[in-house]
Formats: structure tokens, sequence, C-alpha cells
């Protein structure tokens, strides 16, 4: 890669880095901003809920947006509102106020995330330089999370406002280099082209809703739940009806065809579900029953970190080497393991004994992670490749509120009483949610590896497999072999 192709995957790479710790500094801090505010538990709930909405109902528009207005025009607006919603959530003096602020700073995230991504799969050519380029970003904002944990902790301790104040600060800079460094790319060919606002809106209400019911689950009647996903659901039949009839549809119908991109994103899905489900239950076990500080929390879950190093070093080896279909599928057996040797937990584990689940963990996130989403866009023509960028990190994002919602439920449920022994049980029954969630993702994946072996078994005399099957669709979407390999 040139000069100024490094540079540019630098700014991306900071942008995603921005993303992960400005989330998970924010975990940290929440229990000194219910002090300083005095917040009751609905409303400091909110403050989490707001940005999964904004970031997770608006993420499959800020895709097509950005294949529609430009992807640098995208990134760059929307980086400037996170920079400005971020300082006023610093400033907040009211619960609403910093709810409000981050649900706006949700709505950035989800239009200049898929831009980001678009723009690194449409400016590096299809192949190891594109993979090599995803590994190092899926690795960022993997090292955002980690370190956001750490930092959090840091700076909650002297004010919380600054785990507002400090992406503020950063995101300045990186909005100061893609300015310099991210060419502007030509006005996009909109010709035939519209807005599908009926789609837009249909799809983004029932995002919107089917998050918000998950979110709630657990804090609501179980009519008034059904009634709110339902009513999801009906959007998504609308918005179904709608595509089909659009002439120019928000996602077009025929880019379903392709069973990696429709793998990719289930698998995407039930990893992220599992994986924040599990980081939820582990820092309840660890500050409410154990007693430990967010800081010490913090440091004992940054070894899940590991896959910042291993994301770019490790996982493109043996990508080349075995192919993304079994990297994935291997990496959800990990994660499996790592959810399994948390089953047991003891109510005086020593750190010891969790280190090697957390490590295990760390490498699942770094041969899962990367390579989803480099076959979530593989083969999409470069028009969609912002809305396959959005609809995978809807995927995660969907993901995440499911599994944080699941082990809730079921953490309460299992919890008989306020002793230490149900407390544990109440863990103990919760993290088999992770458990189910990685091994249904791995039999998706599976499905894929079979696809792949059928695919070579067809392949002529002379040890060629056959090529890619194209959707017949204008702008139709290759379908490499299983994952993408």
């Amino acid at each position: 890669m040139t000069g100024r192709a490094w540079g540019v995957l630098f700014v991306l790479c900071g942008a995603i880095f921005l993303e992960g710790i400005d989330v998970a500094m924010l975990n940290v801090a929440l229990p000194a901003i219910r002090d300083d505010l005095d917040l009751s538990t609905g409303t400091l709930q909110w403050v989490m809920s707001a940005y999964v909405l904004g970031y997770g109902g608006f993420m499959l528009l800020g895709g097509r947006a950005a294949d529609l207005f430009g992807r640098r025009r995208m990134f760059v607006l929307w980086l400037v509102v996170f920079l400005l919603f971020s300082g006023l959530g610093g400033l907040a003096t009211e619960g609403w106020m910093l709810i409000v602020a981050r649900f706006v700073t949700g709505v950035a995230a989800a239009f200049m995330t898929p831009a980001g991504l678009s723009i690194i799969t449409t400016g590096f050519p299809e192949g190891p330089q594109r993979d090599k380029a995803l590994l190092v970003y899926a690795g960022t904002a993997a090292g955002g999370f980690s370190i956001g944990l750490v930092v959090g902790g840091l700076l909650s301790a002297i004010d919380w406002r600054w785990v507002f104040f400090a992406p503020v600060i950063l995101s300045l800079g990186i909005l100061l280099a893609a300015l310099a460094l991210i060419p502007a790319s030509p006005r996009p060919d909109r010709t035939g082209q519209g807005v599908d606002l009926a789609g837009a809106v249909t799809v983004t209400a029932g995002i919107l809703l089917l998050v918000f019911g998950v979110e709630r689950a657990t804090h609501v009647p179980a009519a008034w739940t059904v009634g709110t996903v339902g009513t999801a659901l009906l959007l998504f039949l609308a918005f179904a009806v709608i595509e089909r009839a659009s002439s120019s549809p928000l996602v077009r119908p025929g880019i379903f065809r392709s069973g990696s991109l429709v793998r990719a994103n289930v698998a995407g899905l039930l990893f992220a579900a599992g994986f924040f489900g599990f980081q939820f239950i582990v820092v309840l076990y660890l500050q409410e029953l154990r007693g430990w500080s967010s800081l010490q929390t913090s440091f004992a879950l940054i070894v899940i970190g590991v896959d910042a190093v291993l994301s770019p070093l490790l996982t493109p080896k043996l990508v080349a080497r075995f192919g993304h279909a079994r990297v994935i599928f291997g990496g959800l057996l990990v994660a499996s393991l790592s959810y399994a040797l948390f089953l047991p937990l003891g109510a005086d584990w020593t750190y010891a004994a969790m280190f090697p689940g957390l490590l295990l963990l760390g490498v699942a996130f770094s041969l899962v992670y990367g390579p989803l989403t480099i076959v979530a866009t593989d083969g999409v023509a470069e028009e969609e490749q912002g809305v396959a960028g959005g609809l995978l990190y809807t995927s995660f994002q969907f993901g995440a509120a499911l599994g944080l919602s699941a082990v809730t439920a079921v953490n309460i449920t299992a919890t008989d009483g306020a002793s230490s022994a149900a407390l544990l049980d109440g863990y103990r029954a919760a993290l088999v949610v992770p458990l189910a969630a990685a091994l249904i993702a791995a039999a998706v994946s599976a499905s894929g590896l079979r696809t792949r072996r059928a695919r070579a078994d067809s392949a002529p005399a002379g040890g060629h497999r056959a090529g890619p099957e194209r959707s017949d669709a204008p702008g139709g979407v290759e379908q490499p072999a299983g994952f993408g390999s």
C-alpha cells in the first residue's frame, strides 16, 4: 500500500477507535454519572439505550446515504456532529440532556461508521490488500473498546465529564486529518436513483422499535414487548413490499441472494449477542458479588484486548492458509470454549481462574470480527458497499442489544433472593446464553463450510474450482464459495 493509502487507513482506524473508546468509557463512568446528576436507575439505563437506539436504528440508512451522497462527505459531516454532541454530553446538567446527546451521538456514529468502512472497501482492491486493511481496522476497533475500559476508569476517577470531553479532542484531530488525507471523490452518479424515503422511514422505524422492544423487555410487561416487536415486524414486512416495488430501493432485495453475506450477518448478530452479554454478566459478578472497583474490573477485562494485536498479525496468516470460512468457524468454537469455561463460576474465583477464558475470548474476537467484516462486503458492487457495511453493523448492534436483554432476563429470573449464593445462581444461568449464541453461530458458519466443499467437489476435472455465482440483478453480488474464502 502507498503512503497515502496508509494515511487514509490511519484516519479511518482513528474513527472506529473513537467509536469503541467512547462506548467503553461511558460504561465504566455510569456509577459516577448517576451519583453526580442524581439519576434513577431507569434514567441511567436510558443513557446507554439512547445511544444503542440511535446507532442501531439509523445504521442501514447511514450506509445507503454514504453510497448516494458521497462517502467522504458523509464521514466528515457526521464526524462533526459526533464531536459537537459528545461535547454537549459533557456539559449536561440534567438526565434528559445527557440522553438526547447520547441519542444524537449514536445517530452520528450510525452514519459515520458505514461511510468509513465503505471508504476502505472501495479504496483498496479486493484481495490481500483489502483483507489486510480490514483486519487492521477490526483490530483497532477492538483496541478502542479495551483501552476505553481502562481510560474510562481513570477519567471518571477525576471527573466523569472528561469521558465526554476526551472524545471531542480525539475527534477534532481525526477531523483535521480526514480533511487533509481522505481524497475528495467525484459526486456519485444518482441518475435514476432517487431517495427511497418510504423505505427509509419504514425500515428505520422498524429497527428503532425492534431495538427499543428488546432493550426494554426486562423492564415492562410481556404484552408490551410483544406489541412493540410485532409492530416492528409489520414495518419490516411493509419495507420488503416497498423495496420490491421501488425503482431505487434503499436495499436492493437481490443483495440477499449472497449466501455468504447472509451467513456473515446472522453469525455477526449471534456473536455480538454472546460477546456483550458475557461481558455484562462478568462485570456484574466482579462488582456486585466480589466488590471490585470499576478500575479493577477494567484492568481485569483488558486481556480481551489481545485481539488488537492478533487481528493484524495472526489472523491474516490464518486466513491465507485456511480461508475465511474455517477461521470464522474456528473462532466461534474458541468463543464457545471461552464461555463454557465460565459456567462453573465460583464465589471466590481467583483472577488466574478467569484468565484463560478471558484470553480465549480475545483470541476468538480476533478470528471472527475481522473476517466477518471482509465476507459481508466481499463481492458486493461498489455502489452498494455502504449498504453492505450498514447491514453488518446493524446486525452487530442489534445482536448486542439482544444479548444484553437476554442475559438480563435470565439473570433476573434465576436470582432468588439477595444472598451471594442467589446472585451466583443468576450469573451461572445467564452465562448459558452466550454459550448458546456462540454454538448457534458456529452451526450457521458450518453451513458455509459445506457449501464450499460442495462447490469444490463439483469443480471440473483438472482441479479448477467452479467460478463464483452472480446475481442476475443489476449491480449483482458475487457469491464467493462458503464465507468468501
